[in-house]
């Protein structure tokens, strides 16, 4: 099948042709035609399946009619509403939206967050016919009362499992509740849990659902890859595979926005020219990095996964893990990135010995054995173990083997240990020997347990004794033969270096 096979108009066929599109994509060839007979759908469609277009160009080719080169803004009222959860999202679909209306007067605006809000209150007050926006910033524009949702025929949501992730839902809800009841509706989605599946029966009338593809998958242009490392070695073992030929442009992910800056400022320190996104870095350092990333100017791109959502980068062949996701789905959306449109990709990922459990729970979601490679010079720990035990799936690492252990030694062939300190009350005919007045000889400087100041911390703890209370010693001597007539020492200060208040 063909575009123009599609019945879109010769205007967008012009503008996909510039695009250099010929053939669309398995879920615009199922989706376009169904928009534009006026359904409401469904779409189980990941990152780089073409999806965008598959909005898109139906609901521009469906508001054409209302195409209009008048100066007027009340001509030109919004009557496509895009919501994507992200600004860098948001972004990559208004430039698709500016592409394919090249040629058409219809005008098009993309309001997010982080930047000053008045540039886009006057482009709004000069009429829009499509408004690409975040939720956040959307119900700051209704707050501004400058929008009129009256006019809106179609609304699309734009991977509604991360809105979900994001805690959108709410703002989606109140959104929903401003629109007009007679409207197209349109989800997409990479998963489909129960909320999603919630969100779609209050937003979508009769939807038809489109799935291009098992959930989950990912492509056969992807080579996987593990590097078996200890986790203080993976900085050098990214630095040394960056500096490899084999690696060009390369996409790294890290799990949190501190260690994505902190990854980022090691790599230029390593003069490698790289730069970081994520959420507490300004909408304008954002755009900055990902430009100069894809103009060439930066090789290496540190991001969250929050941050990377939805970003479309042409032909990046590199995608590497410096820690896996928490959740095998977020590895698909990671390395979703790479291997598009048919071209080859690689993800690699640096595992170290707390992180196989993930790896375990990645290969049963892709359903493929991962290739392990060690790099010399960089061996994992010693407690690196494939499958992991069961204690490994708790979190637990294995301790390194006690030198007794280590010698074969069993549990009744060890030497027997020196006196602990005990802060249990002893009965009387356990007491220790220096009690009775029997004091064992002082051990040699060299691994004394007597600190400079005399104290013999091989000794049970005693409490000091309280103002005004006598001890065992100063009785006796009281008696004056040295002796004690009380076999039974007072009762001591029980847990007093626990913290407590102590009991007699």
């Amino acid at each position: 099948m063909r575009f123009d096979e599609l019945g879109l108009a010769p205007e967008l066929l012009r503008a996909v042709a510039e695009q250099g599109y010929t053939e669309p994509t398995p879920i615009q060839a199922q989706a376009i035609p169904l928009v534009l007979a006026g359904q409401d759908l469904m779409g189980g469609a990941q990152t780089g399946t073409g999806k965008t277009a598959a909005f898109t160009l139906p609901l521009l080719q469906r508001i054409l009619p209302f195409a209009t080169p008048s100066p007027s803004p009340a001509r030109h009222p919004v009557r496509v509403l895009i919501l994507a959860p992200t600004r860098e999202l948001a972004i990559q679909v208004h430039e698709s939206v500016k592409s394919y209306s090249k040629y058409v007067p219809l005008r098009s605006l993309c309001a997010y967050g982080g930047v000053d809000i008045k540039p886009q209150i006057a482009e709004l007050r000069l009429g829009i016919e499509v408004l690409v926006a975040t939720p956040g910033r959307l119900l700051d524009l209704v707050e501004h009362r400058v929008l009129s949702f009256g006019s809106v025929q179609a609304l699309v949501l734009d991977e509604a499992d991360r809105m979900l992730d994001m805690g959108f839902i709410p703002d989606i809800k109140r959104i929903l509740g401003m629109l007009p009841q007679q409207r197209q509706s349109l989800l997409f989605s990479a998963t489909f849990s129960e909320e999603i599946k919630k969100l779609a029966d209050t937003m979508l009338k009769s939807p038809v659902l489109v799935e291009v593809a098992k959930r989950n998958t990912v492509s056969e242009t992807i080579t996987h890859r593990v590097h078996p490392v200890a986790a203080l070695s993976k900085r050098a073992l990214l630095i040394r595979l960056l500096r490899s030929e084999e690696f060009g442009q390369v996409l790294v992910f890290t799990r949190t926005k501190l260690e994505t800056a902190r990854l980022a400022r090691d790599l230029q320190r390593a003069n490698i020219a790289a730069d970081a996104i994520h959420g507490d870095k300004s909408q304008l350092d954002r755009m900055k990095a990902l430009e100069a990333f894809k103009n060439g100017s930066v090789m290496v791109l540190v991001a969250t996964d929050v941050a990377a959502r939805g970003l479309d980068i042409d032909e990046l062949p590199h995608v590497i893990n410096f820690e896996l996701p928490h959740t095998p789905e977020d590895y698909v959306h990671r390395i979703g990135r790479t291997g598009r449109a048919g071209k080859k990709g690689t993800a690699v990922s640096l595992v170290a010995a707390d992180e196989v459990q993930y790896l375990v729970d990645i290969e049963k979601l892709i359903n493929i054995k991962v290739e392990q490679v060690a790099v010399p010079g960089f061996e994992p720990e010693t407690d690196w173990e494939y499958p992991p035990s069961g204690r490994k799936k708790s979190g637990l690492r294995r301790l390194p083997p006690t030198p007794h252990a280590a010698a074969g030694e069993g549990r009744e062939d060890r030497p027997a240990r020196g006196e602990r300190p005990s802060f249990q009350r002893e009965r009387p005919h356990e007491r220790a020997p220096e009690r009775s007045g029997e004091r064992a000889p002082n051990r040699s400087r060299q691994g004394s347990t007597i600190a400079a100041d005399g104290f013999d911390f091989s000794k049970p703890y005693e409490s000091s004794p309280a103002s005004g209370e006598a001890t065992p010693a100063s009785t006796a001597a009281a008696s004056g033969d040295g002796k004690s007539d009380n076999p039974l020492r007072p009762r001591r200060v029980v847990a007093a270096l626990l913290g407590g208040p102590g009991r007699r």
